[in-house]
């Protein structure tokens, strides 16, 4: 029987939970308060990140302070926060000695790091993506000046910034920002999603194809100088050109493909006589393109885009009953 009122006792009081609505004064005073809680965790977020960026800048002065930094967070999070002896990290330290002196490994550390407070930036509850652009154009910019790091440093360049030991160290690897390029060699998404939306925003053509020009210029920089030297790793080079089958590839297809995305996107931005110009003699040039079909298609709609739908309008109805006494 007990069991029976049990049952009994909670279906009544479901039923009682299921029927007290919130009030609407109810529902103002929660959504305060829950703004609040909402603005203490982004201004706790907002303070981490603030104090590990301060540390991230004083270690990037110099290759000196970022090999010193670098080594006190390996020591926290490998050693340190797993317990092990300061011996085992004295051990590794000597090890890895040959290494850690290199000039190009400390300076690819301070590429990272900037890349790293340029990221903690951008996932700020007030980021401003467009005013924070020019900033990452030029870290970008100085990361391929540095050409001997770059293609000496690749695993550390490569690496998510977030997963870094120096993320780690300050507990923020779960920062996130929609989209984002975690590691600063990532062009394609870097151009795609931070630095060219600023010149489409600003209406400016000619920066915008200064923008993609840069664009086009690094990844051939990192093509040549990472990927495909051919002296290094043995490939063999085609008769015809001297160049290796990859170096052919990025030459007839990679680079033409990036071409036209760039006078694709000039044209839309509002360049379109000389976009489509460029379009053509693009097509002329690169006839047997693996693309060339679905580009002859594109420009076509581009310079003849389908007229634009306008929605149907109905007539309105009278859904009164007609008065059997008016005049038909």
């Amino acid at each position: 029987m007990r069991p029976l009122i049990v049952v009994l006792c909670l279906a009544v009081f479901s039923v009682k939970l299921a029927a007290d609505p919130l009030s609407p004064a109810d529902r103002e005073a929660l959504l305060e308060n829950l703004e609040k809680l909402r603005g203490t965790v982004t201004g706790r977020v907002d303070a981490r990140f603030r104090a590990a960026i301060v540390a991230y800048r004083a270690a990037m002065t110099d290759e000196k302070a970022v090999i010193e930094f670098y080594l006190k967070c390996v020591k926290k999070v490998d050693f340190d926060d797993r317990h092990r002896k300061v011996s085992e990290f004295n051990d590794w330290k000597k090890k890895e000695e040959d290494h850690l002196s290199e000039t190009t490994m400390r300076r690819a550390l301070m590429h990272q790091l900037r890349w790293l407070v340029f990221t903690l930036q951008a996932a700020s509850d007030k980021a401003d993506l467009i005013k924070l652009a020019p900033e990452g154009q030029q870290i970008v910019d100085d990361l391929f000046n540095d050409v001997a790091t770059l293609t000496s440093q690749q695993q550390i360049l490569g690496q998510n910034v977030a997963g870094t030991v120096f993320a780690r160290a300050y507990e923020i690897g779960g920062v996130k920002v929609e989209k984002w390029p975690f590691s600063p060699t990532n062009l394609a998404q870097i151009y795609d999603t931070v630095l060219l939306p600023q010149y489409r925003a600003s209406g400016d053509i000619q920066a915008l194809r200064a923008g993609w020009l840069k664009r086009i210029h690094q990844e051939g920089v990192v093509f040549e100088d990472v990927h495909a030297r051919s002296k290094s790793n043995g490939r063999s080079l085609t008769p015809d050109t001297g160049r290796s089958p990859a170096q052919e590839k990025f030459t007839t297809e990679t680079l033409p493909e990036l071409q036209w995305q760039m006078e694709t996107d000039l044209f839309r931005s509002g360049d379109q006589r000389g976009a489509a110009l460029r379009m053509i003699a693009l097509l002329e040039k690169h006839l047997t393109h693996s693309r060339a079909k679905e580009w002859s298609d594109q420009l076509k709609l581009l310079l003849n885009p389908p007229p634009a739908v306008v929605p149907a309008t109905v007539a309105p109805t009278n859904d009164l009953p007609k008065d059997p006494y008016s005049n038909p």
